[in-house]
């Protein structure tokens, strides 16, 4: 059994105040058993991306001698919780929305950088980063194998198929979602972002979390409405948490053994047909494999 907190956060537009909030949640959560705490998607600034301006790129810093990794490092360490921790990388000229692991004794576990970046109204992600180009890749924790997308990540079933291949039991995705510009006409709603996650949780017999900001924010003449609404579900699917404040701390006690066993069960890994999936690794759907 692990303890799971997962927290949600409405950001000012001043850094230190943005750390500060998330390092006494973590410390909160901890204090009530969590052992895995998921914060969201750049938590230490606005969202940035609903505009394209370069003076944002300052942001940005190299890992080492980061300006604050250091000390969500340390409150691992300090009170024996699993920290995944999103934040804007600079390694050397590239720019990478990036997330760094914190095992339960502060031990860094290694380096993940979003693989899919959204380029829209409101979401100017391309701007700023490089597509990631490390590989999808999960982590075993003090508390189990945990696998780890940001965002844009989750919508996407191959990228939650893989984790789970590769012995992930718990998945994690720092959001950052809300309201599209008047101009987008696509939906925009957290039922449409939950139940795409809950379909992954569902395929792979898997818990699955977001941890989401919350609240409007206001970039030069640009205004997104995070709407929160941050959960966990189960492995068959049902959303045993969800947060419904600005700033709040939700639980859930995981049973990865259980979730084996019923994955096992399901049969969903036993009957895969990966001979024929050849398609997945093209654009086209066309495209001749590297194998033919």
């Amino acid at each position: 059994m692990t303890e799971l907190a997962i927290i949600q956060m409405k950001m000012h537009m001043d850094e230190k105040s943005n750390i500060s909030l998330a390092k006494e949640l973590v410390i909160k959560a901890a204090e009530n058993k969590a052992q895995i705490i998921l914060l969201p998607e750049l938590f230490a600034h606005p969202y940035f991306c609903q505009v394209e301006d370069e003076s944002y790129f300052t942001l940005a810093h190299q890992i080492q001698g980061h300006p604050y990794l250091e000390e969500f490092q340390s409150l691992a360490a300090a009170y024996n919780v699993v920290l995944p921790i999103s934040f804007f990388e600079k390694a050397h000229q590239s720019y990478f929305n990036s997330l760094i692991v914190f095992d339960a004794d502060g031990k860094n576990l290694g380096l993940y950088r979003k693989l899919h970046l959204p380029d829209g109204p409101g979401y100017e992600e391309k701007f700023y980063f490089s597509p990631g180009n490390l590989p999808i890749k999960t982590w075993k924790t003090r508390y189990g194998t945990i696998g780890t997308g940001i965002c844009w990540d989750q919508w996407f079933p191959e990228f939650a198929r893989s984790l789970v291949l590769q012995g992930a039991d718990l998945l994690l995705f720092p959001t950052a979602i809300g309201s599209e510009p008047g101009e987008v006409k696509s939906p925009s709603n957290h039922e449409m972002w939950q139940k795409v996650m809950i379909g992954h949780a569902v395929a792979n017999s898997c818990y699955i979390a977001a941890a989401n900001r919350s609240g409007k924010e206001m970039i030069g003449s640009q205004t997104c409405d995070f709407y929160g609404h941050s959960f966990i579900a189960n492995y068959k699917g049902a959303i045993e948490r969800e947060a419904k404040k600005d700033v709040e701390i939700i639980h859930t006690t995981i049973d990865s053994l259980e979730a084996a066993h019923f994955r096992a069960g399901m049969g969903f890994f036993r009957d895969r047909r990966c001979e024929w999936y050849r398609t997945l690794l093209t654009l086209d759907g066309t495209t001749a494999s590297r194998w033919d």
